[in-house]
C-alpha cells in the first residue's frame, strides 16, 4: 500500500484519541472501531471495481450497476436476519455469522471474476450486502454501550473509522487487481477483501454483548410496529438517513463510470475522487457529535440538505476531475451530517425492548431505497447523460428542506409539553 494509506491511517487514529478525550471509550467501542471498517472495505471495492467489471462482463452496459444494487438489495433483505439471529442470538454470534457469509461471498466474486459471470458476480454481491446489513446495525450497539449523552461522540468516533474502509477498499482492490489470473482481471481483489474480513472476524470476538434493558422492561409489551411506525420522530429520522443515502448512492454510483467509461478520465483520478468522497463521508465524524450538542439536530440536518443543494450546482458547472472531486467531497460531508442525525433522533422512537425490530425496519427502509436509487443510477447515465441524475436529484433535496422544518417544529412542540 502506498504512503497516502499509512499517513492517513495515523492520522485518523490520532483523531480518534483526540475525539476520546475526557472520556474513556468502552472495550466494545475500540472492537468495533478497528473491526467494522474492514467490513465496511466491501462497499468501495464494489462502487470502485464492480461497475468496471461488470461493463465488460455484463449482456448489457447498462447493467453494469446491477451488482452494486444487488449489495444494496442484500442490505435492506439482510436487515430482517440481522433482528431475528440478534433476538435469538445477541448482537456478538448474530454478527459474527454475518462476517462468515461475507467472507464466502467474497470468494464467489472471486470465482465470479476468474469465469466472467456476471450473474455469479451478482449473487456474490446479493450476499455481501447481507453481510453488511449485520455491520450497519453495530452503530447502534455502540449507541447501546454508553450512556445516551455519550452517544454522538461515540458514534462520531465509529463513523470515523470508515475512512480506512475508503482507503484500504480502493488500494486492495487495485494492489490485488491482477493476484489472479482472470479474463478481465480483479479476481486477486475480492480475495485481499476476503482477507479482511477474516482479520475483522477474529478481532470481533473481543466484543460484549451491551445490557441495556432490565427484566421488568423486558417483559413488558411491545407496541405494534406500525404504532412506532407513525411517530414524527421516527418518520423524521428515518427520512433523513433514507434520503441522505439516497441521493449519495444515486450519484456516486455513476461517478466511476461516468468518469472513466464516459469522460475518459483515468482509472487513477476515479479512485482518488472515491477515495476523497468516502473520506468526506467519515472524517467529519470528528466534529459532527460535538456539533449535534453544541446547535441542535435540525441544525445540523439542515447544514447536510445545504451541502447536497451545493452539490447540485457544482455537479451542473462541468465534467472536469476537479468538478467530480468537489461534487463528491461535498456529497460525502452531506450524507455524514444526514445520517448521523438521523441516527441519533431514531432511539428516541422506541424501547429498549423494541430496538431490534425498529432498527431493522429503519434500516430495510433506507437501504431499499439506496438500491432504488442505484439501480437507476446505472440506467439513466447510460440512457441520458449526468446532468439528468443531478436534475432529478433536485426534487429531493427540496423534501428534505421540508423534512428539516418538520424536525423543528416537532422540536418545539416537544419542549412546550414538557415545559
Amino acid at each position: 500500500m502506498n504512503y497516502t494509506l499509512v499517513s492517513v491511517t495515523l492520522i485518523m487514529f490520532i483523531a480518534a484519541i483526540v475525539l476520546a478525550k475526557g472520556f474513556k471509550f468502552p472495550r466494545n467501542i475500540w472492537v468495533l472501531f478497528v473491526s467494522q471498517p474492514l467490513v465496511l472495505c466491501v462497499s468501495p471495492v464494489i462502487t470502485f471495481i464492480g461497475g468496471l467489471l461488470s461493463s465488460k462482463i455484463a449482456p448489457d452496459p447498462t447493467l453494469a450497476t446491477l451488482p452494486l444494487t444487488f449489495m444494496i438489495v442484500g442490505v435492506a433483505l439482510g436487515t430482517f436476519s440481522v433482528a431475528y439471529f440478534s433476538i435469538r442470538l445477541g448482537r456478538k454470534k448474530a454478527t459474527s455469522l454475518g462476517f462468515i457469509v461475507g467472507i464466502l461471498a467474497t470468494l464467489l466474486a472471486m470465482q465470479a471474476a476468474i469465469t466472467a459471470n456476471f450473474y455469479l458476480l451478482i449473487i456474490a454481491a446479493f450476499f455481501l450486502g447481507v453481510s453488511l446489513a449485520f455491520v450497519q446495525q453495530l452503530r447502534f450497539a455502540a449507541l447501546e454501550s454508553v450512556s445516551i449523552d455519550d452517544g454522538p461522540k461515540v458514534l462520531s468516533a465509529l463513523m470515523l473509522s470508515g475512512i480506512l474502509a475508503a482507503f484500504i477498499g480502493p488500494e486492495v482492490a487495485l494492489m490485488g487487481k491482477d493476484w489472479i489470473t482472470s479474463p478481465h482481471g480483479y479476481a486477486g481483489s475480492f480475495l485481499g477483501l476476503s482477507g479482511l474480513l477474516v482479520i475483522a472476524l477474529i478481532i470481533f470476538q473481543l466484543f460484549s454483548n451491551p445490557h441495556i434493558a432490565t427484566q421488568e422492561e423486558l417483559s413488558q409489551p411491545a407496541r405494534p410496529l406500525s404504532d412506532i411506525a407513525k411517530q414524527p420522530i421516527f418518520i423524521i429520522a428515518m427520512l433523513s438517513a433514507a434520503i441522505g443515502y439516497g441521493l449519495m448512492s444515486f450519484l456516486m454510483t455513476a461517478t466511476p463510470i461516468s468518469m472513466h467509461d464516459m469522460m475518459g478520465h483515468s482509472l487513477e483520478d476515479t479512485k482518488w475522487v472515491l477515495q476523497s468522497h468516502v473520506t468526506a463521508m467519515f472524517l467529519p465524524s470528528l466534529v459532527t457529535g460535538y456539533l449535534i450538542k453544541r446547535f441542535g439536530e435540525t441544525t445540523i440536518m439542515l447544514v447536510g440538505t445545504l451541502m447536497f443543494a451545493l452539490v447540485a450546482v457544482i455537479a451542473l458547472q462541468g465534467q472536469q476531475v476537479m468538478h467530480y472531486w468537489w461534487a463528491l467531497v461535498l456529497l460525502g460531508i452531506g450524507w455524514n451530517f444526514l445520517f448521523i442525525t438521523g441516527t441519533v433522533l431514531l432511539p428516541r422512537s422506541y424501547h429498549a425492548h423494541e430496538r431490534f425490530k425498529v432498527q431493522a425496519l429503519n434500516d430495510f427502509s433506507i437501504f431499499t431505497i439506496q438500491a432504488i436509487a442505484s439501480l437507476g443510477a446505472g440506467w439513466l447515465l447510460f440512457s441520458s447523460s449526468w446532468h439528468t441524475l443531478v436534475y432529478i436529484s433536485m426534487p429531493f433535496v427540496v423534501i428534505m428542506f421540508f423534512v428539516c422544518l418538520w424536525n423543528l417544529k416537532s422540536s418545539k412542540q416537544l419542549k412546550a409539553i414538557q415545559n
